[in-house]
Formats: structure tokens, sequence, C-alpha cells
């Protein structure tokens, strides 16, 4: 064995996705930060620091008031978050801006260490699949119909539709986090 890296000091365990002893055994410390990445890998880090830049700026808005009131919309109809209102417009606020502002300290914290990046990424996947979810759940968002304009949505809706980009960058984010024995296509 060699020199062990220096993100195997903060964490010594493994996955385990076979048998005991075999090549599949997956070690956190093989996750990958995109930072350290080689050729066009290192780019990903770009999005890292939007990512973050983002969940920081949601989360600090969701402590105001005008925010908890301007969601509150959103999760009461939502089939995967209306359970927040029984901590009432500012709990559910507050709890989503707590969740969002560590979503970002996680992103950040995967800059160095990389099983954080994938947490973080995943926590984003989470958050941007059940907002992008409000564009359907929320009524008078969208207006479906069989004329010439099949679909149609108004400011609300476009809005909300950009969270799809938002989602994909988590995805590439986790995707790209994790081991090559993971992930064999993507390459340093």
């Amino acid at each position: 064995m060699g020199r062990p890296s220096r993100h195997s000091v903060f964490v010594d365990a493994s996955f385990h996705c076979g048998t005991a002893g075999d090549d599949k055994d997956i070690m956190i410390k093989d996750f990958n930060v995109s930072e350290q990445g080689h050729g066009s890998y290192w780019l990903l880090g770009i999005l890292r620091w939007v990512m973050v830049l983002i969940f920081i700026s949601f989360g600090i808005q969701k402590f105001t008031p005008q925010s908890a009131h301007g969601i509150a919309l959103y999760i009461s109809n939502s089939p995967f978050v209306s359970w927040l209102s029984i901590f009432g417009i500012r709990g559910e606020a507050d709890l989503l801006g707590i969740i969002e502002l560590t979503t970002a300290a996680l992103l950040a914290a995967g800059a160095f260490i990389p099983l954080l990046s994938a947490l973080g990424s995943l926590m984003g996947i989470g958050t941007f699949a059940i907002t992008w979810s409000f564009f359907f759940s929320t009524p008078g968002v969208v207006k479906w119909s069989v004329s010439t304009d099949p679909m149609a949505w108004n400011l609300t809706g476009e809005f909300l539709y950009k969270d799809i980009v938002l989602l994909c960058v988590c995805i590439v984010l986790f995707l790209a986090s994790l081991p090559k024995k993971v992930m064999p296509l993507r390459s340093n």
C-alpha cells in the first residue's frame, strides 16, 4: 500500500457492494472532488461554487417574513412537504432555510472532503426535485389544454421551471463525486 491520501485521514470506512474482499469495496476516500481533477473535470468546481452561492442566498431569504409568506402557497399544495405546515408559516420557512444553508456548507466543504461533496449534491437533488414539483402541484401555475397552446404557465411557472436546470447541476455534481468504481464512465 502506498501513502494514504489526505482524505483517508478523516475517515476510514468502506461501502461493501459485493462479497467481502472483492474489488467492489468502495472506500470513502475514493470519492472525488472536482477541483482536484484533471482536464475539464476541474471546471465542475465552478458549478459547485455557483450552487453554494445559490443555496446561501435562498437559505438567508427563508428567514425573512416576505419569503416565509411567499413560499406558503407552494408548501401547502405539495404532496411532499405539506406536512411542514405543522411548524407554522415562519417555522416551515426557517426549517427550509436551515436545510438550504446546511446544503451550502456541505457543498463548500465538499471542495475539500469528497464525501461531503456527494452528500451536499444529494441534498441539492432533493431540494430541487421538490421545488420543481411545485410547478405541477401549485394551482394556477400551469394551464393544460388541447388548443394551439397546449401548456401555458404564468410568471410563477417560469420561476419554478428553471429549477430543472439546478436539479441537473446537482445531479452532475453528485455523479462527479462518486468513485470510479460506481461511475466507471467518468475519467479524471
